[in-house]
């Protein structure tokens, strides 16, 4: 597996799909550039998500986290862009990813997106992490 920043997300087959489980990946080092400014800005990043018939590899998942370290992004763009990804991939039952930004000019901004299959339902409300 390579070493270096890359934007392909892997996937393994999930070892028990008929059930619902919650995977959450806490992702503390999450860098961009502002667009605006080139200023460099951080994030701590939740992913949440119940797997249907694909999971998400870990290490796939740091390195292409690691790919937006030099991309100019707008914090609500940048974290639709990778929950966009994550449900390309795997396509998830259920995924939300929840970015909180670091200060930068004294507010803490936190975006939170969603994705949800059309015609799944939560086998337990308790599944679903609270925002």
């Amino acid at each position: 597996m390579p070493t270096q920043a890359t934007r392909e997300l892997q996937v393994f087959d999930n070892p028990k799909p008929e059930r619902d489980y919650l995977i959450t990946i806490q992702l503390p080092e999450f860098t961009c550039l502002c667009p605006l400014t080139g200023q460099p800005d951080f994030a701590h990043l939740d992913l949440a998500y119940i797997p249907d018939q694909r999971c998400i590899e870990l290490k796939a998942l740091k390195l292409y986290i690691w790919s937006f370290r030099d991309d100019g992004a707008f914090h609500e763009a940048v974290t639709n862009a990778i929950l966009d990804d994550v449900v390309a991939i795997c396509a998830p039952r259920f995924a939300r990813l929840t970015a909180n930004f670091n200060v930068r000019g004294g507010t803490y901004p936190t975006i939170v997106c969603e994705h949800r299959q059309a015609d799944w339902h939560a086998s337990s409300s308790s599944l679903i992490p609270p925002l």
